[in-house]
């Protein structure tokens, strides 16, 4: 890839108020999950990661099913969830980007295909 490819990835991904604003709630909710695990006492399993699953779902449920094909030591493992993720966040990002750009009626490209 190019760097004016991975300039309009960056820009769909990071630079648009959508964007933004899905990827600072899903920062809230880790946050929230972080001091929820660290400082909370807890006697019985907390639900607090549900709510960051659901603003990463539906990739990654999609992510958590691919994982079941690898079997439950993959799947289940805390690198291939954190992983999935944050992978997760950032195509729905991008998604949103792409979004945007198509409600507001932007070219694909800069440059016609016969030019």
């Amino acid at each position: 890839m190019n760097s004016e490819r991975l300039g309009t990835l960056k820009r769909l991904t990071f630079g648009n108020r959508a964007s933004q604003v899905y990827l600072a709630l899903v920062a809230v909710a880790t946050l929230y999950v972080t001091i929820d695990t660290v400082f909370v006492h807890h006697e019985d399993a907390s639900f607090a990661g549900i709510g960051l699953f659901l603003l990463a779902s539906p990739v990654m449920f999609a992510f958590l099913m691919l994982g079941e094909l690898f079997g439950d030591a993959v799947s289940g493992s805390a690198p291939y969830l954190y992983t999935a993720l944050v992978v997760s966040v950032l195509i729905q990002s991008l998604a949103l980007g792409l979004f945007v750009r198509l409600l507001r009626g932007h070219p694909h490209s800069a440059h016609p295909q016969g030019a």
